[in-house]
């Protein structure tokens, strides 16, 4: 009997066990959001010159003209890896209508990122940046990744979004596509 009453205590202890940490994984995974917020007055998006994947420069004065989507990153960052998918579903679904995106990688190095991108489902075709001392931070005023700016086709920041979204949802789609009219 005894052996029987230790084992239902250690059943009822596994499962509590269990289910909690259940919680404290779900807390720290909340669902993504789909809202953008609007920068008003609009500003002049600061400057972004940094090199891609392929040790060219990307200079964002070359895209005026295009709506741009600047993500700011990091392969650390739950919510930065969760949205990747949703970005290159974006840039797919809006490339036609002269939209570009580009994420900056703040402070890793190309091996971490290019092993990253590798588990990225759809795999990433949009420009990755690398700021490896995230000066481009100050300059855009980020305070935490990921953090998502939408540059309208003047250069002008239009939106912003502090947090992980899903970047393909039809609200976020929509309010691009307005931009490029």
């Amino acid at each position: 009997m005894p052996n029987r009453l230790f084992l239902l205590v250690i059943a009822i202890l596994s499962t509590t066990v269990l289910f909690r940490a259940g919680l404290v994984h779900a807390a720290e995974a909340p669902p993504l959001t789909h809202n953008l917020t609007r920068v008003e007055p609009a500003t002049m998006a600061p400057i972004l010159r940094l090199k891609n994947m392929d040790d060219e420069i990307i200079d964002i004065q070359g895209l005026k003209g295009q709506v741009v989507v600047v993500n700011f990153w990091a392969t650390w960052c739950p919510p930065c890896r969760r949205e990747m998918g949703s970005l290159e579903r974006l840039q797919q679904a809006t490339r036609e209508q002269n939209v570009e995106v580009l994420a900056v990688n703040i402070g890793e190095d190309l091996d971490t990122v290019f092993s990253f991108m590798g588990m990225v489902d759809p795999s990433p075709s949009f420009q990755i940046l690398f700021d490896p001392d995230g000066i481009s931070m100050q300059h855009w005023k980020v305070h935490g990744l990921p953090t998502t700016f939408i540059i309208d086709k003047a250069g002008k920041i239009a939106y912003q979004a502090v947090g992980g979204r899903e970047f393909d949802h039809p609200e976020i789609i929509r309010t691009i596509m307005q931009l490029t009219d």
